[in-house]
């Protein structure tokens, strides 16, 4: 029988001006994409906790998760998150042009993850 409720809630952080900035960036994307990202992120909640080849601990980074996507056309999205009081909080979200994520990306996550603090 299938797990119908969701293990962990998904939120999206919110700087102090009210900016929600993952939110933000589902919006730049076509339909089909935000529709395969939510799609992912809906498996997190169902299914937390989940190993790859969905979601992974970024290890050079304690706290940060990744959400991997594969997209059309062979590009890759990734969405990191922390989880802070038993809520999965997006923190960034990109496409990502190379295989090892970008230290602007992992210190971008870790500076919202440590203002939610």
């Amino acid at each position: 029988m299938p797990d119908d409720q969701k293990h962990i809630q998904l939120v999206f952080y919110r700087s102090a001006n009210g900016r929600e900035p993952v939110r933000e960036w589902l919006k730049t994307l076509s339909v089909e994409d935000r529709r395969t990202i939510g799609s992912d992120l809906k498996d997190v909640e169902y299914g937390w906790p989940i190993g790859m080849p969905l979601c992974r601990s970024m290890a050079s980074r304690k706290g940060i998760w990744e959400v991997r996507s594969s997209l059309s056309g062979g590009r890759i999205a990734r969405v990191l998150f922390c989880i802070v009081r038993g809520r999965l909080v997006a923190l960034h979200g990109f496409i990502k042009k190379s295989q090892k994520t970008p230290e602007r990306d992992l210190d971008l996550a870790t500076k919202r993850m440590k203002e939610g603090d």
